[in-house]
């Protein structure tokens, strides 16, 4: 099946001029045509004074604006903007008396002199809304383009975070896995090769698998499935793990590598400190387009400061800082410290 991609094709630029220009003739024409009742003779000295009025708004809008205007001096450019305005006006009074008198209305005398102020500032009158509508124009293109830039950055920055907070997960995890390796292969376990062979299935989807923005939550769930039966091979009989899902588990998607830093780091923190019997106790459940879940561990024999390591570890402000970024009004995290246990709640929206 074959897609089909469409573009949307700009208008060349000197196209965009000509409608503009054409635009503002048809439209004075119309004007002052209809209130003096010869369209024709108002066409002819519109087309007359059009280079003057050319040539001050492209010296304005690509001159001073963005050499002055874009650049925040706006003092000077305004006092250029007069002084262009000014001289324009000085030549639409030297078209009329040279050009438009003696073509359009040979039968009247004119006797203006080549220097009448109060005619100057009429012309002047008469080129300033031309130059402004064009000024405008010009500052609110570039504002938009340069809001659009501003977004496209910021977008680009937020998903070279989350690549790097991910890749934070990978190496994260496979060192705390290859010590267990490593602790039952000194012990000559029968169990290690059954741990090689899940860290392989985690070590495949976590590179391969879970690159996609969303994954599928039931893919997430089997993640957490083996890395539990990791850490059970490696605790035996002192750990009691229990991982429990309610509600329907069907097509919801889900950012990949958010539920496995709360199920390590409760071991990191909670299993691995304890000298004794230990319990991790993972409650997954699925209700109205929400997940909640829970992840509470016994305490270690740890003092003080493997509580705060609990809550600063690297795993868990990589998960609380990808949850801001990619569900930032849809996830609320807590995380409760309690005599006896470490409990984290995480309540996120599907959607």
């Amino acid at each position: 099946m074959q897609e089909l991609v469409t573009s949307k094709r700009k208008i060349p630029r000197i196209t965009q001029h000509i409608l503009f220009w054409s635009g503002y003739v048809f439209f004075y024409t119309m004007l002052w045509g209809t209130m003096y009742d010869n369209h024709w003779l108002e066409f002819r000295s519109q087309l007359v004074s059009l280079p003057i009025k050319l040539l001050a708004t492209y010296i304005t809008i690509y001159y001073l604006t963005p050499k002055f205007l874009l650049k925040g001096r706006y003092y000077i450019f305004f006092a250029f903007l007069g002084i262009i305005l000014l001289a324009s006006g000085f030549l639409q009074l030297l078209n009329a008396k040279f050009i438009e008198q003696p073509w359009l209305y040979p039968t009247e005398n004119w006797n203006l002199p080549l220097f009448y102020p109060a005619k100057i500032f009429k012309y002047a009158n008469g080129v300033y809304p031309v130059v402004a509508i064009a000024t405008l124009v010009k500052f609110f293109r570039y504002w938009y383009k340069n809001q659009q830039t501003t977004q496209q950055l910021a977008q680009e920055k937020l998903e070279a975070e989350l690549k790097f907070l991910k890749a934070q997960i990978h190496p994260h995890f496979l060192f705390n896995t290859l010590n267990n390796v490593y602790a039952l292969t000194l012990k000559k376990s029968d169990d290690a090769p059954e741990m090689v062979l899940k860290l392989s299935d985690l070590l495949n989807y976590m590179l391969y698998e879970c690159n996609a923005e969303k994954v599928a939550l039931k893919k997430e769930i089997v993640l957490v499935e083996n890395y539990l039966t990791l850490e059970k091979i490696r605790y035996g009989e002192r750990l009691d793990a229990s991982f429990n899902v309610t509600g329907t588990v069907s097509s919801q998607q889900i950012a990949p590598l958010l539920i496995l830093p709360f199920v390590e780091n409760s071991f990191k923190h909670g299993v691995s400190g304890a000298t004794g019997e230990a319990w991790v106790s993972i409650d997954l459940e699925l209700k109205n387009e929400e997940m909640i879940l829970k992840v509470e561990n016994s305490k270690g024999s740890g003092n003080g400061k493997d509580e705060q390591n609990y809550k600063a570890g690297i795993g868990l402000k990589n998960v609380q800082r990808r949850l801001e970024l990619l569900y930032e009004d849809a996830h609320d995290l807590k995380i409760l410290d309690t005599e006896d246990s470490y409990l984290v709640v995480l309540k996120l929206k599907l959607i």
